[in-house]
């Protein structure tokens, strides 16, 4: 029998193809192929990493403040809530990746395995996302303080020195969105008038598609008053601020205020540079450097920040540090009495004697106990080597949030800004929990 199943490629083709010179053979896509894959997520996920060890610190975590807010009950109608640890877990490993993002988040939680590894089939909307990031600010900063109250109790830290620093991150506004009193109240007429007319325009508006578009740009109008108002209520500090301030008053600029983010103000950065930011105040603590305290203010300045972060460490803890650590910048007569008076040492560089040119009548007056200590103190070889930890410590830390995108803010207002300063402590306080436990089981 000498017939082929198969039609057989001619003799030359094959002594072409003996030889390489025949076209070659592809392993080519088929994406119309249905495939049929059994699928493990748990599988796809490394025993190491980076997410397990978040999710695993948020079961840990007491979230009974979120759960109890849930008004999805069984035995009644409605959806389901997602699970708040899953968006607490999702958020903090974004931040770990630097995704500080909603929409950004949202689309790596459709396609990114370790995403999808943390949701395990739930699915998410860049809405709720961006929302519980923002609107969580008092549940992170209990969080913070249990965290850190967890180790204490664990005995893997102490509250014996904190270092504190102050670091200027940009706000998410431009420096040209700045305004005068006048300018505002300008602004604030103009923006009035523009939501009337929209408003007037979408009562009479027979099509449908016409008035949703009226009604979002009417709702934009009136999201834009209210920043105009809130910035005119903001110059009012910034007006008494600038009474209060020593330069003469031909030195003295008109104060303005933003647009956009009403509560930022302009501030000298890193680089010397001045633009509208918020200052974050950082308090360490040294042994293992965790974040034991944080504030955000519109302040430039670090004067004054001293004692309310004392004050704060007393709050979370129901004790403050031994011995603080700050920079010449925190440094005034006041703070260090009102700490010196909760029992803290206070370990801060001495200003330079500036030469006085006009004497106040009278002897001049003696110089606080505690500053007279401060300075004694600050003399000694001891005290020099005990401030060169501040470097180590809280300096690096803000290093290492900034290196995780803590760059610029992406949201408006003091609140919401916390708040995203909070997950980067939290974050940050999670990974030294990690390596803290795995020194002393080692």
């Amino acid at each position: 029998m000498d017939g082929t199943l198969f039609e057989m490629p001619a003799a030359q083709a094959r002594q072409d193809s003996d030889k390489g010179t025949g076209r070659p053979r592809l392993k080519r896509a088929n994406r119309q192929q249905v495939q049929w894959q059994p699928m493990d997520l748990d599988g796809l996920l490394g025993e190491d990493h980076a997410a397990r060890l978040v999710w695993e610190f948020v079961q840990e975590l007491d979230l009974s403040v979120l759960y109890g807010d849930i008004r999805a009950v069984e035995g009644h109608a409605g959806q389901s809530a997602i699970d708040p640890r899953l968006l607490m877990a999702l958020w903090l490993y974004a931040t770990l990746e630097g995704v500080g993002s909603a929409r950004a988040l949202d689309r790596l939680c459709q396609e990114h395995v370790a995403y999808l590894w943390i949701l395990g089939g739930v699915t998410v909307n860049y809405h709720t996302l961006a929302e519980f990031r923002v609107s969580q600010g008092e549940v992170l900063n209990q969080l913070l303080s249990e965290s850190v109250a967890s180790l204490m109790a664990e005995g893997l830290v102490s509250l014996e020195r904190t270092a504190q620093d102050g670091v200027r991150v940009r706000a998410s506004a431009g420096g040209k969105s700045f305004r005068q009193r006048a300018k505002l109240e300008d602004c604030l007429r103009e923006a009035e008038a523009e939501v009337e007319r929209l408003r007037a325009e979408l009562e009479v508006d027979p099509g449908a598609s016409s008035r949703r578009q009226r009604a979002a740009r009417e709702r934009a109008r009136r999201e834009r008053v209210a920043r105009v108002r809130q910035a005119l209520k903001q110059m009012e500090a910034l007006e008494e601020r600038r009474g209060k301030s020593t330069c003469k008053g031909s030195q003295r600029k008109a104060a303005r205020a933003s647009t956009t983010d009403p509560e930022a103000c302009i501030m000298k950065m890193a680089d010397g540079g001045f633009r509208p930011g918020y200052n974050v105040q950082m308090d360490v603590e040294t042994e293992g450097r965790l974040i034991v305290g944080v504030g955000v203010t519109n302040a430039g300045a670090d004067q004054g920040q001293m004692a309310s972060m004392v004050e704060q460490e007393q709050q979370r803890y129901r004790q403050a540090a031994g011995e603080h650590l700050v920079d010449g910048g925190f440094v005034t007569h006041r703070d260090i009495q009102e700490v010196a008076a909760k029992g803290v040492v206070v370990y801060a560089p001495v200003p330079e004697a500036r030469a006085v040119t006009k004497l106040p009548p009278g002897p001049p007056e003696a110089p606080p106990a505690a500053v007279i200590a401060w300075r004694k103190r600050m003399e000694t070889e001891e005290a020099k080597a005990i401030y060169k930890q501040r470097a180590s410590t809280v300096e690096w830390v803000n290093a290492m949030l900034r290196n995780r995108g803590l760059q610029q803010f992406t949201v408006r207002g003091l609140e919401k800004v916390k708040a995203v300063v909070l997950w980067f402590c939290l974050l940050h306080n999670l990974l030294i929990r990690h390596k803290l436990r795995q020194t002393a089981t080692a």
